[in-house]
């Protein structure tokens, strides 16, 4: 079925097949050594036996992109993921592997290239005032789409195996994300003086919000009556957000998951972008949020001083329906939002914050108040697995667990006759200390031993 064949210093594995297009083709494939001319030979004549063997073509990894893009991104991405795995692709992969025949891309190529890539510069950084390098976190979010798009082609039969599943990316730490705690906004509501700001935050806060939810959240979705503030049932549904999109994504998508597009502000401009209300991206996303009865009435009153808004502009008032809006109903922007914390942050002399870390504070602070009942959390938060929850807030399971020990203490050992005298032990503690400190520090044993004398 395959023979090796020595020519010169190298080794070529001869074999037969049949291409896709029926016609008989020999194949040379070379080797710099014996034993792997005769480990190629054997694995080819165990696909060629089990009839898995595919047949060698020259489709390079752009060209497979495009096809994998056409029919598998097109049906299962939303418009969001559309969008990174484009700029993923077009920034680090086709630049680097794009030219290479889809079927040279082994394991050992892949591990070559994200070791390349972490002295690569990232794309983009001419907004860093000093060059940054591809983070691991990139090459996490590469290595994703790589494993997702060489599984398809495998499913293709246009692969033999998928290299991804060999390869393990560079490990990546998360950076614990700076947040503020219930005192510190507090504190920054009281300095807040633009109003949007602040049901912003109270929204984030309470209901876990993301900056797209809370910025796509429509009237029609908050239920705030006599009758739900009275029956503890006062309540907000999240069923889309406010996201900017590429015309170019939402062309291919065929405007997938979008419920509204909003006009274009400046006529006859030619646009790349333009703000959409959309889906979320995961179904897990769209959720009920109970609302705490003093944010219910926030809100009313908010929403009485839109119709204020609304009578003095008249025919010129934007309605679109949105909670969060300029005075004249128009949808108010991600960057309006983070300018203005910026803002309040400097005033009010807090820690400089994200938006999002609003959605963390609040996720931190329900996992206190419920004693880590993660269930509860995740249905506020929406996030798709609970494991994502206990990933990122383990910290806090991990205060309850202390708490835990120190119960085990007071309910078990110290009942049960066989705990232990605690403040000989605390003494113990002190003098050891206190010896340490002086062998520590000689010139305080001498001053001791001269007040002794």
């Amino acid at each position: 079925m395959a023979s090796i064949q020595k020519r010169n210093n190298k080794y070529a594995v001869v074999y037969s097949y049949t291409n896709r297009e029926g016609s008989k083709r020999q194949k040379w494939e070379s080797f710099d050594s014996y034993a792997k001319a005769r480990s190629r030979k054997a694995e080819i004549e165990n696909q060629m036996d089990k009839n898995i063997f595919v047949p060698p073509s020259s489709q390079t990894v752009n060209e497979f992109l495009d096809l994998y893009v056409d029919l598998y991104g097109v049906k299962k991405w939303s418009l969001s993921t559309y969008e990174r795995n484009a700029k993923i692709a077009d920034s680090y992969i086709r630049p680097i592997l794009g030219n290479m025949a889809l079927q040279d891309v082994t394991p050992l190529v892949i591990e070559k290239y994200y070791r390349d890539l972490l002295n690569t510069d990232s794309v983009g950084n001419k907004i860093f005032k000093t060059k940054k390098k591809v983070s691991t976190g990139t090459i996490k979010q590469i290595h994703k789409y790589l494993k997702c798009a060489f599984g398809v082609a495998l499913k293709w039969d246009l692969i033999a195996k998928n290299p991804l599943l060999s390869v393990e990316p560079p490990k990546h730490v998360y950076k614990k994300r700076e947040i503020w705690t219930s005192e510190m906004i507090v504190q920054a509501l009281r300095e807040c003086e633009e109003p949007k700001l602040a049901i912003a935050i109270h929204l984030s806060f309470a209901c876990s919000l993301r900056l797209g939810e809370l910025l796509g959240l429509r009237w029609k979705d908050v239920h705030i009556s006599d009758e739900d503030i009275m029956k503890d049932d006062a309540h907000i549904y999240v069923n889309c957000e406010l996201a900017k999109v590429s015309l170019k994504a939402l062309k291919a998508l065929n405007e997938k998951d979008v419920i509204f597009t909003f006009p274009q502000n400046i006529p006859n401009k030619v646009y790349k972008t333009t703000t959409v209300l959309k889906k979320p991206k995961t179904e897990s996303s769209i959720r009920k949020i109970w609302l705490p009865k003093t944010l219910a009435f926030i809100l009313r009153e908010w929403k009485e001083e839109q119709e204020k808004y609304k009578e003095f502009f008249g025919d010129e008032y934007n309605d679109y329906d949105l909670v969060i809006c300029f005075e004249d109903g128009r949808y108010c922007s991600h960057n309006v939002i983070r300018n203005a914390l910026k803002s309040v942050t400097e005033v009010a002399g807090l820690p400089p914050i994200v938006f999002h870390s609003f959605r963390h504070s609040s996720t931190t602070y329900k996992l206190k108040l419920n004693h880590g009942d993660i269930k509860a959390t995740q249905g506020d938060t929406g996030h798709s697995q609970a494991d994502m929850v206990t990933e990122v807030y383990s910290h806090i399971l991990d205060e309850d667990r202390k708490v835990n020990a120190q119960k085990f203490e007071e309910s078990f050992y110290q009942n049960s006759g066989e705990g232990i005298d605690h403040n000989n032990v605390n003494q113990e503690l002190d003098i050891n200390n206190l010896i340490n400190s002086l062998k520590a520090d000689p010139e305080l044993m001498a001053q001791l031993i001269e007040a002794l004398k």
